[in-house]
């Protein structure tokens, strides 16, 4: 055991020196942590705001004008008024037009009625080419024409029958950035740690240093060993690196246990830094890495971790086939515990996720890392 221990210990020093002056290796964990929580913290938001809306006033009265004034306010539109029919023909033929808001005559009077028989009349014109914009645009003015018609509708107007009041849990605005960034871990350190040792051990390769490991007594588990605890200490300080800018620069909150947590991101960085062996050990060649390390790290985290796709919208197939990327089951644990106090009772079936993958790939590396270096 002590012989075991000493020659992991050797491997792992050996790493920590070839760290040091390895000045690619220091950029790509130090340097792209920032870069990337830059880019996507900044760059990826989902919320809609500040629409080009044109809008065409038949109605002319206050009530109408209040009513943009609303629109305005709401901080999702920037209003372009239309004089003419013309202009509002012109605006529908052009392909970078959103929306076209026409308020038809007597608007003003019907809302005032307060009359459900004989509502305000708009007609919203959107551009059916983007889908999701332009239902998104639907549901923003849904609810300001409901604020406003509340507001100038008369004391004698019939009350509904019902009422529903809502709470936003976990995420009371409803922002963006606080779905986003809490997911950053799951892109970024994923991908660095796939990218350490499936780059660094695949130069070892192409240079012939790691014929000469091989030829020393030192067996394969404790190579991986002795090559994983440098990276896996590298990948946590990026993981406090994230953690930190998530905290103090987007004012994310955090509800769960940090404990947790890092236990989460420590099986997630095992697994990935397994996987970046298997590669490096299969390729042998800086290039196919690099190629297979963005394939497996980047494609995932996009496409199969509910980052930017809901999972639930998915095909049937495919919500069973995303299960065999730990990057689903990470997000969950990073976004749950980000957001709000759970424990780890509903968070087990994810750390089980993540956890066997880490195990399945530190198997996979012990037994494609053979101490024979013919391919």
């Amino acid at each position: 055991m002590k012989l075991f221990l000493r020659r992991v210990r050797s491997v792992a020093s050996k790493e920590y020196k070839h760290i040091l002056r390895d000045p690619f290796t220091l950029v790509v964990a130090l340097v792209l942590p920032l870069v990337f929580v830059g880019m996507f913290g900044f760059v990826i938001d989902l919320d809609y705001k500040h629409m080009r809306l044109y809008v065409r006033d038949n109605d002319q009265t206050s009530v109408s004008r209040r009513f943009l004034q609303e629109v305005s306010s709401s901080g999702y539109f920037d209003q372009i008024p239309l004089h003419s029919p013309a202009q509002a023909d012109a605006a529908l033929q052009k392909n970078n037009t959103p929306a076209v808001l026409i308020i038809k005559p007597g608007f003003g009077r019907y809302v005032k009625s307060g009359d459900p028989a004989s509502p305000g009349q708009l007609q919203l014109l959107t551009d059916g080419t983007d889908n999701v914009q332009a239902s998104i645009i639907q549901i923003y003015m849904r609810g300001i024409v409901e604020a406003t018609t509340a507001l100038f509708a008369g004391e004698d107007a019939p009350a509904a029958s019902s009422r529903i009041r809502t709470r936003f849990l976990f995420n009371p605005e409803l922002s963006s950035r606080w779905f986003i960034v809490p997911a950053l871990s799951t892109v970024i350190i994923g991908l660095l740690a796939i990218m350490l040792t499936a780059l660094t051990v695949a130069k070892e390769w192409e240079n012939g240093s790691m014929e000469l490991l091989l030829s020393t007594p030192v067996r394969p588990t404790e190579i991986i060993l002795g090559k994983l605890i440098p990276y896996f200490l590298l990948s946590l300080f990026d993981v406090l690196v994230v953690f930190v800018l998530a905290l103090t620069v987007f004012r994310i909150p955090f509800e769960g246990s940090f404990l947790l947590y890092m236990v989460a991101c420590a099986i997630y960085v095992t697994g990935a830094l397994a996987l970046g062996l298997v590669i490096s050990v299969v390729t042998r060649q800086q290039q196919a890495a690099i190629q297979f390390a963005f394939a497996v790290g980047l494609l995932p985290s996009f496409i199969f971790s509910g980052f930017i796709f809901p999972i639930e919208n998915m095909p049937l197939f495919f919500q069973y086939f995303t299960a065999l990327f730990p990057q689903r089951w990470f997000l969950l644990i990073s976004r749950t515990l980000f957001l709000s106090d759970a424990g780890l009772a509903p968070l087990a079936p994810a750390f089980w996720g993540i956890g066997l993958f880490a195990a399945g790939m530190i198997t996979l590396a012990v037994f494609k890392f053979k101490t024979d270096v013919e391919p």
